[in-house]
């Protein structure tokens, strides 16, 4: 009895300890399995949530990345519109659907569309040779992107250096041409590879002897007086590889003027020109710069070569009644004269700094000029001499002796921060289409980075693209095709780029802005141009929305121009004046205009002139022969340059974009950048 009675406390007590042992056990699992769950969620097990939800979604996930700058943080203060959206206004889902079938998929080829009855006109006004030209450039273009599109050009190539095709091509480290030489070539002097940091140019001449004035521009007389004697020349840096197909850029434009000056002093002039637009001018008169006056490199802009005792500083200027009175304090300097003499042989040296340039003559310093556009040293290619003078020898030396990079991967900054915000579905307000040429990729980039950040075009309710159509160059091609594909910010109208041809963007513009966008306002500008997008818009927004309305710097009664560059035959234009036409680097219309011009065009009945700005002149005449247009004038579509409370400001320099745009953001009127 008692044996059975042991037997069964011991089988109670194993059981209890297998018990106690069991939940011993079962709580250590627990504790090591929320081990595990609380390492696994510190580190986010990324390689199991990306092979799981791979299955579900595409992406991986991702942590929200934290802002890096003010810049990142404005933009999360213009979120792209839904492209899902519903307001009072908004088109009804049968309009939505016929605009998605409007909306070309995924292709940046502009869809305006061009056949043989296009360019095989039968009116005699003139636009035949037109376009002969536009179809002789079509042909080429299509099939210059048909071959882009093949694949048959390898993007590889355009970062392969080509062989020189003669020894003038090679980077040499100086070269010199005497006399002969330099007449041989035009007048010019090759730099290959442009100018490095210390390079220096000597050129040994002779200011030729002053000469009886025939300009009558420049010889105004009096009646009476005897003719004007002028004797100056020029020296000029120039960028001759920088853009194909327009008048090289005057980097450096170095004037002295001997006799023939307005002033009726010797006088040296500097300046720079870009697009054929001059910058403000930098006069040396005789004087040493203001003491306050900024350097280059330490150098003063200006020297003394008057004999004046006055240094023209602050101080002088403040105690000028006291010296006087008192007598003078101190010897008058006797300077060097002015540093060029008719018949006499001088040596000028022109070096490159770091802030400027330098120009030494007969070993003394003269002049020293600013950097001022957005152009490298590399990109100052030619240096030419004209005017009064005779050159008996020019010698470059420290020149780069590696060939410069003038491939586009310089100015593009592949970042996902430039790119484009998706075209919205509904409506946009205002499109503006910006004309470009293959190889301006610094023009495009500094758009970019400047006005195309403001928020009404970050939150899609202006849109922007630029129209460009194919280069010569098929390498150029290749990389407009990838720079399009990478910021879906470019319209590539395939025909082969021609200045005469231009209007043809701008008819594909309206194409876009009115079918594609469905823009209630449309825009047309350059990519030299910046533009204040909530100035132009508010401009618009003020005509009645049931007005057709055409906005700009508009010409009234202007006459076409029958000699020099841009001369009209009367073939072209046998009327003595234009309609009247906005300028063209800043215009906008509303869409009806816009919509009119493209039906016209596909039915073959759109005149076509060389002047892109008079082509839309003559085509909103014709729109309101039938409908009122509201011609509406302003200065602030600024033509030449910019003004102060521009809408829009011409031929700006990439650099200067960027400038006007850290001013429109800091400042609370819009102000200019005159770097040029």
């Amino acid at each position: 009895m008692k044996k059975s009675k042991l037997l069964k406390l011991d089988r109670l007590d194993r059981f209890d300890m297998f018990i106690s042992l069991a939940k011993q056990r079962s709580v250590q699992i627990l504790f090591i399995v929320g081990f595990l769950y609380l390492v696994l969620v510190t580190v986010e097990i990324p390689f199991v949530f990306r092979t799981r939800l791979n299955t579900l979604s595409q992406e991986p996930l991702t942590r929200v990345p934290r802002l890096a700058s003010e810049v990142e943080f404005q933009y999360k203060e213009a979120p792209s519109r839904p492209l899902n959206w519903v307001s009072e206004n908004a088109p009804t889902p049968i309009q939505f659907q016929h605009q998605k079938q409007l909306k070309p998929q995924s292709t940046i080829l502009s869809r305006l569309s061009f056949d043989a009855e296009s360019f095989d006109p039968t009116a005699k006004d003139g636009s035949l040779e037109l376009h002969k030209s536009a179809k002789v450039a079509w042909e080429v273009g299509r099939k210059l992107w048909e071959e882009l599109e093949s694949g048959d050009v390898k993007i590889g190539s355009i970062n392969k250096p080509k062989k020189p095709k003669n020894e003038s091509e090679l980077c040499r480290p100086s070269v010199s041409l005497s006399e002969s030489e330099f007449l041989a070539h035009g007048k010019v002097m090759v730099l290959p590879c442009g100018l490095t940091l210390g390079s220096h140019i000597t050129v040994v001449g002779k200011p030729r002897a002053a000469h009886a004035e025939t300009n009558p521009r420049i010889a105004l007389l009096k009646s009476g007086e005897d003719s004007v004697m002028v004797s100056q020349f020029m020296m000029e840096l120039q960028g001759l590889k920088t853009v194909d197909g327009e008048d090289p850029p005057r980097i450096l434009h170095f004037n002295p003027r001997l006799k023939g000056d307005w002033s009726r002093k010797p006088v040296i002039e500097q300046n720079t020109c870009y697009r054929m637009q001059w910058g403000t001018a930098m006069r040396c008169e005789g004087w040493k710069s203001k003491a306050d006056d900024e350097t280059v490199d330490g150098q003063v802009k200006c020297e003394k070569w008057i004999r004046d005792d006055n240094d023209h500083s602050v101080e002088s200027n403040a105690t000028w009644w006291l010296k006087r009175l008192i007598g003078r304090t101190k010897k008058v300097t006797v300077d060097w004269p002015f540093p060029f003499t008719e018949g006499k042989l001088f040596v000028l040296t022109l070096s490159a700094g770091l802030e400027g340039y330098h120009v030494s003559v007969d070993g003394r310093h003269i002049t020293s000029f600013p950097y001022r556009t957005g152009y490298t040293l590399e990109d100052a290619t030619g240096l030419m001499l004209n005017g009064d003078v005779d050159v008996h020898s020019i010698f470059a030396a420290s020149l780069p002796t590696s060939h410069p990079s003038f491939a586009p991967q310089r100015h593009l900054e592949m970042s996902n921060r430039w790119k484009a915000p998706p075209l919205p579905e509904q409506p946009v307000d205002l499109f503006i289409g910006v004309l470009s040429a293959g190889n301006h990729f610094a023009e495009r980039m500094a758009v970019r980075k400047s006005w195309m950040q403001h928020k009404l075009v970050k939150s899609s309710h202006v849109v922007a693209r630029f129209f460009v159509a194919m280069h010569a160059r098929k390498e150029v091609n290749v990389e407009l095709k990838r720079e399009a594909e990478f910021f879906a910010d470019i319209v590539i109208v395939p025909y082969m780029d021609n200045y005469d041809l231009v209007v043809l963007k701008t008819v594909a513009i309206c194409e876009y802005g009115g079918r594609v966008a469905a823009a209630k306002y449309i825009m047309k500008s350059d990519d030299d141009t910046f533009v204040r997008v909530d100035a132009v818009i508010n401009e618009a927004k003020k005509v009645h929305p049931d007005r057709s309305f055409y906005i700009g710097n508009i010409n009234y009664y202007h006459r076409p121009l029958r000699a020099g560059k841009w001369a009209v035959t009367y073939e072209e234009w046998a009327e003595e004046v234009y309609p009247p036409y906005a300028n063209g680097p800043g215009y906008i219309m509303s869409s009806d205009i816009a919509h009119f011009i493209v039906s016209e065009f596909e039915k073959h009945n759109l005149s076509l002139f060389k002047m892109e700005d008079v082509s839309m002149g003559m085509w909103v005449e014709k729109f309101n022969s039938s409908k009122a247009v509201d011609y509406i004038h302003s200065l602030k579509f600024c033509q030449f340059g910019c003004i102060e409370g521009y809408y829009t400001a011409h031929y700006q320099s990439p650099r200067q974009m960027m400038c006007m745009w850290d001013k429109l953001q800091k400042q609370t009127r819009p102000q200019c950048c005159n770097m040029r």
